[in-house]
């Protein structure tokens, strides 16, 4: 694990794709709610999504990036047809948020990005898919975000980036962080759960006694081929794990299925695609006025473009 602050950022042979939502949710409860327009539309989130990617754009000033969206933010059809329960816990999100979110995809494209979403999959799809196809290409991955589901997307040579923890995680760095190796983090999730997604896991087995397992089984498949071998191990309570296990199997699989991003969606991109294209200023500066947004943000997005 290496601290964010002094190292270098690479910028050929890399693509960075952003998870916009948490940077989106992050701004909407840490910035002042009271920041609105002349219409009185909150513009927090949309504000303080805006200063973290031109942040970014300033500091990489990448060859390459993308970002992706949650549609919904909650139900999707691909993962809900599997599970209806799936973030049934989640409220419904705000109007003012959802609004917020459409205006931070707006931004994206004035800004000259290439930016994603989809009504039937996860920004975490967009991004698996995506970063499958740079990789197939010789490219590497720095996924900026600090969802620890993304960090399966990663394999040698990938940056999983932290950005508002001041955090890199390189692949050998996710195992000691998450608990085990990014090849097996959906797995560990179909054993644990995820509360946050309202995605059960296996009652009784938790973070601890997950990654004991996968030190020993090399997946989800390979551990419950050998559950007559798990009373046997040097593992607390040990035979009332495996029957645990047994008894949910089903739920065990079917959690798997949820925890594992997708990554081949149908999505309509190319490498070509990823590249930043020049700024649009007229459209910047309508927008900036709309919205009322000071000098600050304005100086730098014209920083990042006399730059490019």
């Amino acid at each position: 694990m290496n601290a964010l602050a002094g190292f270098p950022v690479p910028r050929s042979g890399v693509v960075y794709y952003v998870d916009a939502s948490y940077f989106i949710f992050r701004a909407y409860h840490s910035m002042p709610p009271d920041m609105v327009d002349a219409d009185g539309n909150a513009t927090h989130a949309l504000y303080g999504f805006a200063r973290f990617l031109s942040d970014l754009l300033e500091r990489v000033r990448p060859e390459r990036i993308g970002v992706a969206f949650d549609l919904s933010l909650g139900r999707t059809s691909f993962r809900n047809g599997i599970y209806p329960a799936y973030k049934a816990n989640r409220e419904a999100p705000p109007a003012d948020l959802e609004r917020q979110f459409a205006l931070c995809r707006e931004f994206c494209r004035h800004m000259g990005l290439a930016e994603f979403a989809s009504a039937e999959y996860e920004a975490d799809d967009i991004i698996g898919t995506l970063a499958a196809r740079s990789r197939a290409a010789g490219l590497r991955n720095v996924l900026v975000t600090r969802d620890k589901d993304l960090s399966q997307l990663i394999r040698d040579g990938d940056v999983f980036w932290d950005y508002s923890g001041n955090t890199r995680y390189h692949y050998h760095d996710i195992g000691p962080r998450f608990g085990v190796a990014p090849e097996l983090i959906a797995d560990f999730l179909a054993l644990t759960g995820d509360s946050v997604d309202n995605i059960p896991g296996v009652p009784g087995v938790g973070k601890k006694i997950a990654a004991e397992l996968f030190g020993v089984f090399g997946s989800l498949d390979e551990l419950y081929a050998n559950l007559h071998r798990i009373p046997f191990l040097k593992l607390r309570g040990a035979a009332a794990v495996a029957a645990k296990l047994l008894a949910h199997k089903d739920a065990a699989y079917l959690a798997r299925r949820l925890t594992g991003i997708v990554c081949d969606i149908p999505i309509e991109a190319t490498l070509e695609d990823l590249k930043p294209r020049p700024q649009d200023r007229s459209g910047l500066d309508s927008f900036f006025d709309a919205h009322g947004f000071g000098n600050i943000l304005r100086q730098q997005v014209r920083r990042i473009a006399t730059a490019a």
